[in-house]
């Protein structure tokens, strides 16, 4: 991207953009630095018909609703200009915005994020990192990708609400390596197959989610995108943060691509997230860490159901024996958790009917262990996809029925020829 600075706000008008060839005609890019040499050389990497500006507020006068991507330079961190960007970027939901730094640190991220900012790149940028970071950061449905594979990765449909609030289901565990992610992912994808409406599965997990990894996806956006934007998040906005897994069009919210980040996001905030959600959403599936928390906690009190799942081993059983008693002196609605037996058939010495006596609940489904899931996980496909006639695809179907019957063959059809 070679081209001339443009240093004139007159010459923002819709349609200036760093490649006009390409596929992203309503995106315009704008450089913010308030030192002049800095700003000249982001303008000249950025490319020809890119507009320069010393400070936010020059900028302020020439928004007209035309999407713009802005590319903060390095000045920007130590001239005091974030608290400004983060007031304009709140103001106007067609910003998006992109933070150039000599050196990125964990601090500055956080700042950053929580300034608005979409994404932090290391300068000196190049063409193709620079249009990564706007497929990151341009706000709402337009598109701004490489290729089509890119833009395929985002969800291409907006979906309307009807007034009908989606059920939440809440898969939780106590101790990790009971297969609650597996369980999650595998039931959201065999809900989006039965439902007309939309499916999302949220991964709250928020240190070390790794459902993305699971479903072989490559996300833009995280739900750190989305907390972010709380303030003007939206049914529009909150589906183009949303990545399509392509198979079975479920839709998906990943955890955030670095632990730090968890620490940005609380109860409150993912709570206001689900609940825009399941506007659309016929279910909205939401996997979590395996412990409590403010934000486990706040699920839980807002689901519909919830999946307690355990293991077939003493410490997985002692783990929900004591999760069940926390959640008895919380006031939960014992009607509410339904307990998954995972790996029920494992030849550990521990008999089914002997764990439901112990914890006094009956086991609502039973998962048997099976060769075909760590295979499927380690492909990057769901094991009901990979294996559709397994006992674990069998066993999570049942486990679907509680809330979604089985489809007629007539209504499946339906469904694929739409």
């Amino acid at each position: 991207m070679s081209g001339s600075f443009i240093d004139d706000a007159d010459a923002l008008s819709p349609g200036h953009t760093a490649d006009p060839s390409a596929d992203r005609a309503a995106v315009n890019l704008v450089v913010i630095d308030s030192d002049e040499t800095s700003r000249h050389d982001l303008v000249s990497q950025a490319g020809a018909e890119v507009v320069g500006f010393a400070t936010i507020a020059d900028l302020v006068p020439y928004l007209d609703g035309e999407i713009v991507v802005l590319v903060l330079g390095p000045t920007c961190i130590v001239d005091g200009s974030l608290p400004a960007i983060e007031q304009v970027l709140r103001d106007h939901s067609e910003l998006g915005a992109i933070l150039v730094a000599e050196d990125i640190t964990t601090s500055l991220l956080t700042q950053a994020l929580r300034a608005g900012v979409k994404d932090v790149i290391a300068a000196p940028i190049d063409q193709e990192q620079l249009a990564e970071s706007i497929v990151r950061a341009t706000p709402t449905k337009v598109v701004v990708a490489k290729d089509a594979a890119t833009a395929s990765a985002s969800t291409d449909q907006v979906f309307e609400a009807d007034g009908e609030l989606g059920k939440v289901i809440t898969v939780f565990s106590t101790k990790g390596g009971a297969g609650k992610s597996v369980i999650a992912a595998n039931l959201a994808v065999v809900l989006a197959d039965r439902s007309e409406k939309p499916v999302c599965l949220v991964d709250a997990d928020l240190q070390f989610g790794d459902i993305a990894v699971m479903l072989k996806l490559s996300p833009q956006h995280t739900v750190v995108d989305a907390v972010n934007s709380l303030d003007r998040l939206d049914e529009t906005l909150i589906q183009s943060l949303l990545v399509t897994h392509e198979s079975s069009g479920l839709l998906i919210l990943p955890a955030p691509l670095e632990p730090a980040f968890a620490d940005q996001i609380g109860a409150p905030e993912v709570t206001q997230i689900i609940e825009l959600l399941r506007r659309f959403c016929s279910h909205v599936v939401v996997d979590t860490p395996a412990y409590f928390n403010d934000v486990v906690l706040g699920l839980i009190e807002m689901s519909d159901e919830v999946l307690l799942v355990a293991g077939m081993d003493i410490p997985n059983i002692k783990n929900v024996k004591i999760g069940l008693q926390t959640l008895r002196l919380l006031n939960t609605p014992m009607e509410k958790l339904r307990l998954v037996l995972n790996r029920s058939n494992s030849k550990v010495m521990l008999d089914v009917g002997e764990v439901e006596r112990n914890l006094q609940v009956t086991a609502d489904a039973l998962i048997p262990s099976d060769i075909v899931v760590p295979q499927a996980v380690n492909r990057g496909v769901p094991v009901v996809q990979s294996a559709p006639r397994s006992g674990v695809t069998k066993a999570i179907e049942q486990l679907a029925d509680l809330f979604s019957p089985q489809p007629s063959p007539t209504a499946k059809s339906k469904k694929r020829r739409k």
